[in-house]
């Protein structure tokens, strides 16, 4: 059975809360890979070019989340995230194309 992590609705998004969840690059670097691909991907850290831990990953991700930016399935022990695009946009579009150009 696959679950979905709590997150705020789209009308919920808030443009601070975005903005501040993109300053870190990490998290940019996250967001720019998810927005190369239209499909879940696994949460793992082998799946991305950054050097960080697990537990950083983990954090990181949960951060992103709460934003709103993204959504994270869980199915079994296994976790998958994709980029909330079209919430994101409906509330401010033309913002994520801004920041990832």
């Amino acid at each position: 059975m696959t679950r979905t992590l709590p997150q705020p609705a789209a009308d919920a998004i808030e443009i601070v809360t975005v903005l501040q969840a993109l300053a870190d690059p990490v998290r940019l670097a996250l967001v720019r890979t998810l927005a190369k691909e239209d499909e879940p991907r696994p949460c793992s850290v082998d799946e991305y070019d950054v050097d960080i831990t697990a537990p950083t990953l983990s954090h990181h991700w949960r951060i992103l989340r709460e934003a709103g930016l993204t959504t994270t399935f869980v199915n079994g022990r296994t976790r998958w995230v994709e980029l909330r695009r079209d919430d994101v946009h409906s509330r401010f579009p033309g913002l994520l194309d801004a920041v990832l150009a």
